[in-house]
């Protein structure tokens, strides 16, 4: 159960940070200070996320990695002490995630790269790919104005 909320509070603690450089973050900042209150001012809580907001802005802008590497790991350390105290908030927190979160869109993702062959002969297509399904076939290049 342990190791579970762990996982939990990181997952929310990535969700959390990464929000606060979106625009969504206006949206969602109430309602994960509400979360976070728990029995504390809410608009103390929704304070120190601001001023997360700020140091994270702050630290992307300067190249801080590490910077901005603290400011989740605080919100994970918070998330993980909040969860320990009160396990019935895991359900909550899952359920803030949820909606505060974009699904993925289900089906075929593409993404482009650029891969460069330095030397070497090759007398025929070169395929570079993670992963390939259905298959590959070439299409013999046609000679111009040949039909």
């Amino acid at each position: 159960m342990e190791a579970e909320l762990t996982a939990l509070a990181a997952s929310g603690a990535t969700a959390f940070v990464g929000l606060m450089v979106t625009e969504a973050w206006t949206q969602a900042r109430g309602r994960v200070a509400r979360f976070l209150a728990r029995g504390e001012d809410v608009e103390v809580i929704d304070a120190e996320l601001e001023e997360s907001r700020e140091e994270l802005i702050a630290a992307r802008r300067n190249g801080d990695e590490d910077g901005a590497a603290d400011v989740a790991a605080e919100w994970r350390i918070r998330l993980r002490r909040a969860l320990r105290d009160n396990p019935e908030a895991a359900e909550e927190l899952r359920g803030l995630l949820d909606d505060l979160t974009p699904r993925q869109p289900a089906g075929t993702t593409v993404s482009i790269n650029h891969n460069t062959i330095n030397d070497g002969t090759y007398s025929g297509p070169v395929i570079m790919a993670h992963s390939i399904h259905d298959g590959v076939r070439t299409v013999p290049r046609q000679e111009p104005g040949a039909r």
